[in-house]
């Protein structure tokens, strides 16, 4: 039996997991935002950001195989795959965002699409801090709450910087150029949903803390 068990995954590794899974969060992220600055190296950070994601999948597929076969998990397993579905879609539409900006073959961007990226990667620390407090979450509960609730704020936030720059790409393109406002407007509803998937994932552990608290 102890053999049998020995080779059983350890309950923290899911947590291991998902610090791992939230750290391409982050890469992808500042690849994001290193993107977004323009010029030459825009193409190669949204290869940066394909790199990212794949690497993600990697950690969602370890994730649900180490549910499979465990018979002791840290939490629901319908919350471990809703979390780890969170956190790879967030990363997904970075990809979109990137596949966007490299399809379009875009290489200057508006401040605001930056300011939005920027809370991209503010959503992004949050998240990766929430992971590493959540294998102890009566002892981080304070915590846990502070950092849900940040992201949600960001999220408004980001609801601000979106209507604001649609509207100077709009005052901007309203006279005739009407490709490079679809081309815009599409990048900045990719942005925004990045942050809109940040929030899910915030969600997601608003929902595991009242389950388990």
């Amino acid at each position: 039996m102890n053999w049998f068990q020995a080779l059983l995954p350890r309950e923290d590794q899911f947590f291991d997991l998902f610090e791992a899974h939230a750290e391409t969060l982050v890469k992808g992220a500042e690849a994001m935002r290193a993107a977004l600055e323009g010029g030459p190296e825009t193409a190669g950070w949204c290869e940066k950001i394909v790199e990212h994601e794949h690497a993600a999948d990697a950690v969602a597929r370890d994730v649900l195989y180490a549910v499979r076969r465990s018979f002791i998990t840290p939490f629901d397993r319908s919350d471990i795959r809703g979390l780890t579905n969170s956190l790879d879609d967030t990363i997904d539409q970075m990809q979109k965002a990137a596949k966007a900006i490299s399809l379009y073959e875009v290489t200057a961007f508006e401040p605001k699409m930056r300011e939005l990226a920027d809370i991209a990667v503010r959503c992004a620390a949050l998240t990766i801090e929430t992971m590493q407090k959540l294998h102890a979450m009566q002892k981080n509960s304070e915590r846990l709450n502070e950092l849900t609730e940040l992201v949600a704020r960001l999220e408004s936030e980001s609801d601000t910087v979106y209507d604001e720059g649609m509207k100077a790409l709009f005052l901007a393109h309203r006279t005739g150029d009407a490709m490079g406002f679809i081309i815009g407007a599409e990048i900045y509803d990719h942005l925004e949903k990045v942050v809109d998937r940040f929030e899910d994932v915030a969600n997601r552990v608003n929902g595991i803390l009242v389950e388990h608290l």
